[in-house]
């Protein structure tokens, strides 16, 4: 398949970059920082641009099959890069013709947060407040949206291998996670490439843990 990356040379992002290569997809990522991203070979476009910029998403959307985007706020904590990506990406997305998008949020956001131990839902109305609630209303504009969206949400997030064992939750499921639960950057980018193909979760929060 044909994808346009957004958020390539963040953890999670270049996890997706290898695994799309190995699967031998056709990767187009639009990034600041070009020299982040491993060499690859003619299967791997790279246009240097800003991921809040309509007309420049429009311009990379156009051909692709689907969007994945693993863009974050990397540290942060004041920023609202995932609210000006989506409100930038939904017109260029349509402009282009291109309709499928998997993104990845956060645990924690919107009705996931439910779910969360009282330690975490406490830091997510402190000290991540502002950066969950742009989060949030990003999310909701993309459900609410019209185009095919999967919202990813795993939970803390780890550097360890691949296992393939994690299990995908529902936002409205019954969850009983205890401690705290993690999941790895590479489990996190095979599931949202499984998603290319699998309907499952498609207009659905997917949570994500081993």
């Amino acid at each position: 398949m044909r994808l346009l990356l957004l958020g390539a040379t963040g953890p999670t992002g270049l996890q997706v970059v290898t695994q799309a290569h190995k699967e031998g997809h056709h990767l187009t990522v639009l990034v600041r920082s070009p020299e982040k991203l491993p060499r690859l070979d003619e299967r791997l476009t790279v246009i240097v641009g800003d991921v809040t910029d309509e007309q420049e998403l429009a311009r990379a959307a156009v051909g692709q099959d689907a969007v994945v985007s693993t863009m974050g706020a990397g540290r942060n904590l004041m920023s609202d890069i995932v609210g000006r990506s989506v409100d930038a990406l939904i017109p260029a997305m349509r402009d282009a013709g291109v309709d499928r998008l998997i993104l990845l949020s956060a645990f924690g956001v919107g009705p996931t947060c439910e779910h969360a131990s009282l330690p975490q839902r406490l830091a997510y109305r402190t000290v991540l407040r502002k950066l969950f609630s742009d989060k949030e209303q990003a999310d909701r504009k993309l459900l609410d949206s019209g185009l095919d969206v999967t919202l990813v949400y795993p939970v803390t997030l780890t550097n360890r291998p691949f296992t393939g064992l994690y299990r995908a939750y529902g936002a409205g499921d019954r969850i009983n996670f205890k401690g705290m639960p993690s999941i790895s950057r590479a489990d996190v980018a095979h599931f949202m490439l499984r998603q290319l193909t699998d309907p499952t979760w498609s207009g659905r929060i997917a949570i994500l843990a081993d």
